[in-house]
């Protein structure tokens, strides 16, 4: 089975965060057996359980159960590889997590990410999963509370969330959580998540390079095709991105496309940790919100280019991702990219 993996840039952002602690982490490397020479490689690559491990030992050894949080004071762009560079060049924040969203698997292989907007605001909501151990809290924390920091980081201003979903129980000792995103917390939630203001993911950032935003997307391709040419999870969304305009897609086309029989595309993608479904269903939610976010492009022209013989389909399915109509969640967007003449007081 395929091990989920984290990139280096990310585990030397956790052990940044470690040695804030005074925690001494070539010896917890080696008391894990990892290499901690192995940092210093930007195409290296630990298993997500490891990380797990690292975090585990790290509260044990610090007494510190809101650990994670230190990854929003080390934070940089470096810290998401390539794609740190790719959001630090983009036009607003909405932007640079959409690209966050779309090279998310260069940085760690475990966290599903996605970024739409709601009735509450623009939510950036996570889900890390492990292979063997099940994740702790810490990972997710230390997500969220990057992700914050390198708003701020990037825009130059204070931004505070509307509201932070944080799934783990509520801690004895919140003010580490309070200190370190300013905003409402709701424990106990059903995901992880960040819910923005549609003003600050929409104000022009001062690092935006149109030119540099082009050549980091280069860059962040053709490494994410290099790191995943031989996963058929990617394989098979570029299929399915082919071929969707022709029609429901069936399991025996796509296996037929990747020379595999039905048996071992269902099997290889079980050792991935999907199915055949579960990629459909992922693919067309994504493409759904690219085409909606151009004006052109028709709710009818939408449903068949995501393979939807009946438009009906289109709209229940639609719902179940965003829980809109297309039309409520087309006209939401558009009213989000509309410049606002000030800033309401916060």
């Amino acid at each position: 089975m395929s091990e989920r993996t984290t990139s280096a840039s990310w585990a030397s952002g956790i052990v940044k965060a470690l040695e804030l602690e005074g925690l001494d982490c070539p010896a917890m490397f080696r008391t894990l057996g990892l290499d901690f020479t192995a940092l210093d490689d930007p195409d290296a690559r630990f298993a997500q359980d490891d990380m797990t491990r690292l975090w585990q030992l790290a509260v044990e050894l610090s007494g510190n159960t809101a650990i994670g949080l230190n990854m929003a004071r080390v934070v940089r762009p470096a810290s998401f590889h390539v794609v740190g560079y790719a959001l630090m060049s983009s036009r607003t924040l909405a932007e640079g997590f959409e690209r966050l969203v779309r090279y998310q698997r260069i940085i760690a292989e475990s966290s599903d990410l996605t970024f739409s907007l709601g009735a509450q605001g623009y939510a950036l909501r996570l889900t890390v999963h492990g292979d063997h151990l099940i994740p702790t809290r810490h990972s997710a924390e230390a997500s969220l509370a990057c992700a914050l920091a390198l708003c701020r980081w990037l825009s130059g201003r204070p931004i505070e969330p509307r509201q932070v979903l944080i799934q783990g129980a509520q801690p004895k000792d919140i003010e580490p959580y309070k200190a370190a995103f300013h905003a409402p917390l709701v424990f106990g939630a059903a995901h992880d998540a960040l819910i923005f203001d549609p003003i600050d993911m929409q104000l022009p950032l001062p690092t935006a390079n149109e030119a540099m935003a082009l050549l980091h997307d280069r860059f962040a391709g053709e490494y994410l095709a290099r790191f995943s040419g031989s996963r058929v999870t990617h394989r098979v969304r570029q299929v399915l991105c082919r071929i969707l305009p022709q029609g429901e897609p069936k399991r025996e086309t796509l296996a037929q496309a990747l020379h595999l029989s039905q048996r071992t595309l269902q099997r290889r993608l079980q050792e991935e940790g999907t199915s055949f479904q579960a990629l459909l269903d992922d693919t067309r939610r994504e493409l759904a919100e690219q085409y909606l976010a151009q004006p052109g492009t028709t709710l009818l022209e939408t449903a068949y280019l995501l393979g939807f013989a009946d438009p009906s389909n289109f709209y229940r399915a639609f719902r179940r991702w965003f829980d809109v109509t297309p039309s409520e969640y087309r006209a939401r967007v558009s009213d989000a990219r509309t410049p606002a003449c000030t800033t309401p007081a916060r």
